[in-house]
């Protein structure tokens, strides 16, 4: 993808994000909590898989 294209995709995803938390800032904290719980429950998921490895 050449540089412009990129640089452009960046900065347009920035203007929506910051346009997305101003407009609604319960929903885009919603959002980042929904994917923090993704998280957590993947690495949860590994940690466990990794310890019934070693039973």
């Amino acid at each position: 993808m050449p540089p412009k294209i990129k640089t452009a995709l960046f900065w347009i995803i920035a203007i929506f994000l910051v346009y997305a938390i101003v407009t609604s800032p319960d929903r885009a904290a919603d959002a980042v909590r929904a994917v923090w719980d993704i998280i957590v429950s993947a690495f949860s998921s590994f940690a466990q898989f990794f310890a019934n490895l070693t039973e």
